[in-house]
């Protein structure tokens, strides 16, 4: 997903399930509004709340991409069926200025 799409879907209330799997010392620094924070290692060992319905649109991110693909995968592999990534991630997201919240 792009990420002018997704600031336009969270601006109109209809927000996929933003997962964003930085450490939390980054997602501290700055995320996407309503983000989960997810590290991989979290998803992993299934410390983190995720949403209950395997259907669930969700968008993943990391800063530059490669965490990202390893959640995407985990998520996957735990029966979630509707997960894409965020175009240019985090970065990409900054970058252009887009909000973030703290």
């Amino acid at each position: 997903m792009q990420p002018q799409e997704l600031a336009k879907k969270i601006a109109a209330g209809k927000s996929p399930s933003v997962i964003d799997v930085r450490t939390g010392f980054e997602f501290k620094a700055g995320h996407i509004p309503g983000a989960i924070n997810a590290p991989v290692w979290k998803i992993l060992l299934r410390l983190v709340s995720l949403p209950k319905d395997k259907h669930t649109e969700m968008v993943v991110l990391c800063e530059l991409g490669p965490r990202a693909v390893m959640g995407k995968a985990l998520l996957g592999l735990f029966g979630y069926q509707n997960t894409t990534l965020l175009d240019g991630h985090m970065s990409a997201w900054r970058r252009l200025g887009l909000p973030q919240e703290q």
